[in-house]
């Protein structure tokens, strides 16, 4: 159907935005982090910066793909619902597949091909666990975005094999490191948000015993691949600030949760995660 029979100015800005931009704020860092931590630590082994640039376009390509997707399938909350939606959504959704698939086929070309293709379908396989997992309800969201932070956090081990072309123990540990990571900062945020109205820190512990047991966890897999000299022990450290700072909230007292200021900090965690962590494995 030909663009001037559809009126795209019809569709309110807000909707055509949320259409076509990616919702999840905390997703971007999630992507984000673990490629600069990937690709910046390949460039301090000696790696190449051409394909590190290369594949985060591609990378920024492909998650801004994954709205306009949703979109279309009607797996998200925001569902094209008219042509003149559906049209939206496709040109953004065959734009960023063309640009992605450009992109993906220079690196390919300069022999990047195995690994990638590796990573990539261990990508696609956990977006669409997570599509499915979201569609068993509510109930299911926190375990879907654990799903998709496995997708994202591939982007680690991507700009480090595409620096150095090593798809080696230090790829694979990066990408449990930032996974880990994430996992904690979703529980985290997920645990304030449904207990943003509790005020006795009796109850507060009682409620959020199992954001307790994930910290308990998360120490006992790190102490676990550092005993199997999968992370050296500097780079534990990294983990240490979220550590403390779940730990601290159960001794604040009760205030109003401000989301904004919430993503904001978790961010800034991020930042200083990913600094510690090329640190530590430099180092280590």
């Amino acid at each position: 159907m030909s663009e001037h029979v559809l009126n795209l100015e019809s569709i309110p800005r807000s909707r055509r935005h949320a259409l076509v931009f990616p919702r999840e704020h905390g997703a971007w860092g999630m992507m984000l982090v673990p490629l600069l931590t990937g690709g910046v630590l390949g460039l301090l082994r000696g790696g190449h910066l051409e394909p590190v640039v290369l594949l985060t376009v591609a990378c920024l390509a492909l998650f801004w793909l994954r709205t306009p997707v949703e979109t279309l399938l009607g797996t998200s909350l925001m569902r094209a619902q008219t042509p003149e939606e559906r049209h939206l959504a496709w040109r953004y959704a065959i734009s960023f597949s063309l640009l992605a698939a450009l992109l993906v086929g220079a690196l390919f070309w300069g022999g990047s091909a195995q690994g990638l293709a590796i990573l990539g379908g261990v990508a696609a396989l956990t977006f669409l666990a997570q599509a499915g997992v979201r569609r068993l309800g509510r109930k299911w969201r926190m375990p879907a975005q654990l799903i998709g932070a496995i997708s994202l956090s591939s982007t680690a081990p991507a700009a480090y094999y595409v620096a150095t072309g090593s798809l080696d123990k230090a790829a694979l540990a990066l990408w449990l490191a930032n996974w880990l990571f994430a996992g904690d900062q979703i529980h985290y945020v997920q645990v304030r948000i449904h207990s943003a109205n509790i005020s006795e820190r009796k109850e507060k512990l009682r409620r959020t015993q199992a954001f307790l047991l994930g910290h308990a966890v998360l120490i006992a897999v790190l102490l676990a691949a550092w005993s199997k000299h999968w992370l050296p022990a500097l780079a534990l450290i990294a983990f240490l600030p979220v550590v403390v700072r779940g730990l601290a909230w159960y001794l604040q007292s009760h205030s109003p949760l401000v989301v904004r200021r919430l993503g904001w900090t978790e961010m800034a965690h991020a930042v200083v995660f990913g600094a510690m962590l090329i640190t530590g494995f430099q180092l280590g």
